[in-house]
């Protein structure tokens, strides 16, 4: 009988922990939409719908921050791009977050504009959205501790593309076991790692990491390049050859955005 109990209480603690892992291990599903715009009137459409409707309704639903980002002016695509980040703790919410916005008469009345446009006068011309999962290395976003100007301040978003899905699992290997610890360590205050689930440029994994001032990232990234740890890495054969493609957007964060 005693046998029994302790193998009982064995089997009790073992699953209390493997639990308590798999709970501590629960990733973030991220939303990037990026509204593509053709004219200032839709960019002011969308910034009062974001700001007024959007990210208040999205608030009352339970999503803390929503973070909006615009391409900086020395970038191509300036003025014709608005990202917008929506972080959930889950697919079935993500799933379930439309219609439950849909049934906000607030929302509706506060976007009018917006969500009753005429079709010859649309608020941007589409929409790209990829659907994202943290990292196991950050599982959680995390705000940015920038205290600076909002309108001084860069937004690397980047997506590094793999040339097979193999090689792909390479590079998300590398973040997780140890690039992402560089990027803490050199201060480029990284909002989220993700994987990309579903999206326009698979396989690839997609990241955003911020900065005071376009002075400061370069200098950043000029650490990063001659970091030992850094180098030690990129000379390991497991991850060479794991990039095809770097897609990088500097952007700033609109005055309403979250973070």
């Amino acid at each position: 009988m005693k046998r029994i109990t302790y193998l009982s209480a064995l089997c009790f603690v073992f699953a209390f922990f493997l639990s308590a892992n798999l709970f501590a291990q629960k990733r973030d599903i991220y939303e990037l939409k990026t509204y593509h715009i053709t004219s200032t009137a839709q960019e002011a459409m969308l910034d009062s719908y974001l700001e007024r409707a959007f990210i208040p309704a999205a608030h009352r639903l339970g999503i803390a921050k929503v973070g909006v980002f615009k391409p900086v002016s020395s970038q191509a695509d300036a003025g014709q791009k608005v990202y917008v980040f929506i972080p959930f703790k889950s697919l079935d919410e993500l799933a379930a977050f439309e219609n439950k916005l849909l049934k906000d008469q607030k929302y509706l009345t506060d976007g009018a504009a917006y969500v009753n446009a005429a079709f010859d006068n649309p608020p941007y011309k589409r929409i790209e959205t990829s659907i994202l999962q943290a990292m196991t290395g950050q599982p959680k976003f995390i705000e940015s501790t920038l205290t600076g100007p909002k309108k001084d301040r860069i937004y690397e978003l980047r997506s590094y593309e793999g040339p097979t899905e193999r090689l792909y699992k390479q590079k998300v290997k590398m973040f997780n076991s140890g690039e992402m610890d560089i990027f803490t360590r050199l201060g480029f205050n990284a909002i989220f790692y993700a994987e990309t689930i579903s999206g326009a440029n698979m396989p690839n994994l997609v990241y955003l990491t911020t900065h005071e001032n376009m002075e400061k990232r370069d200098a950043n990234w000029k650490a990063f390049g001659s970091d030992y740890k850094w180098v030690e890495m990129r000379d390991m054969e497991e991850y060479k050859n794991t990039v095809s493609k770097n897609d990088t957007r500097l952007l700033y964060p609109t005055d309403y955005s979250d973070f």
